[in-house]
């Protein structure tokens, strides 16, 4: 029993930097509280002693802020993260090294007697406010964000946000041109490195990557077309953009933005 209090101390400072010592640990950090009330009401729930396993269950609440009921499962290293308005339903299953921050739910979505809470596996982390719902089951590695709301299966290391929830990043997906040539394609045209960052869930950056990627496959074919043209006798491709003004711009960044665009055509480049 001693060596796995620990082991869930250790888990802290590794995923906690405000955490400065184990004093504190022990006596500021309610959702390991919860933890250790939910092992024993676990143990009284499997012994069939369900008053008193719902007894302890709902006092951690009282005292911790954090509702688990004592038939869910919690794998080892588990990390509730402030804990307060955290609910943990009657079949829900926790792997190895999960993570939980304020205010998640793992809930239901049937008054059906079964399966009816999701599934944790090792590594997952799901932010402040997410509600993960239904006997779903959230893959290792995977990232829930904050305030989600997830109703179906999370791909292994994919990051879901939003309501309903949906994937956005999937680290093991492959991507069709590499990150690299995205930078590359990015620096041109004058973009932030942040809005084609492959491991970014923020939407909006993930569709300007996209496009991106859209105006590199673009380039490479505008280039062949022309060299295929010159090689013919033509001449083509040189400052052939249409001009914009930039005094119809009243914004001076914007106005630098075009000529960025304007100058990345430029044959020299």
């Amino acid at each position: 029993m001693f060596s796995r209090m620990k082991e869930d101390v250790q888990s802290v400072f590794h995923r906690d930097p405000a955490a400065r010592n184990t004093f504190e640990v022990l006596t500021n950090y309610p959702g390991l509280h919860a933890i250790w009330f939910h092992r024993l009401s676990h143990r009284l729930w499997k012994a069939n002693c369900k008053w008193l396993a719902r007894s302890i269950s709902t006092f951690s609440r009282w005292l911790t802020g954090v509702e688990i009921h004592p038939g869910a499962k919690l794998g080892r290293r588990f990390f509730i993260d402030h804990g307060m308005g955290v609910v943990i339903g009657e079949t829900a299953e926790i792997g190895n090294d999960v993570t939980l921050y304020h205010g998640v739910t793992l809930g239901g979505t049937s008054w059906t007697a079964g399966k009816r809470h999701p599934t944790l596996e090792d590594n997952v982390v799901v932010g402040a406010g997410a509600k993960v719902l239904g006997p779903i089951t959230v893959h290792k590695g995977a990232k829930v964000g904050s305030n989600s709301v997830v109703v179906r299966d999370v791909p292994e290391n994919a990051t879901v946000i939003g309501i309903p929830g949906r994937v956005v990043v999937q680290q093991n997906k492959p991507e069709a041109p590499t990150n690299g040539e995205r930078e590359k394609i990015a620096k041109k045209y004058g973009f932030d490195a942040y809005a084609v960052a492959t491991d970014n869930p923020d939407p909006i950056a993930h569709a300007i990557g996209v496009m991106v990627d859209h105006v590199q496959l673009v380039d490479k074919k505008v280039e062949e077309m022309c060299q295929a043209i010159n090689h013919m006798g033509g001449d083509v491709c040189g400052k052939a953009l249409p001009t914009l003004d930039l005094e119809d711009f009243s914004d001076n960044e914007h106005s630098e933005n075009i000529k960025k665009v304007s100058d990345a055509f430029d044959p020299g480049i």
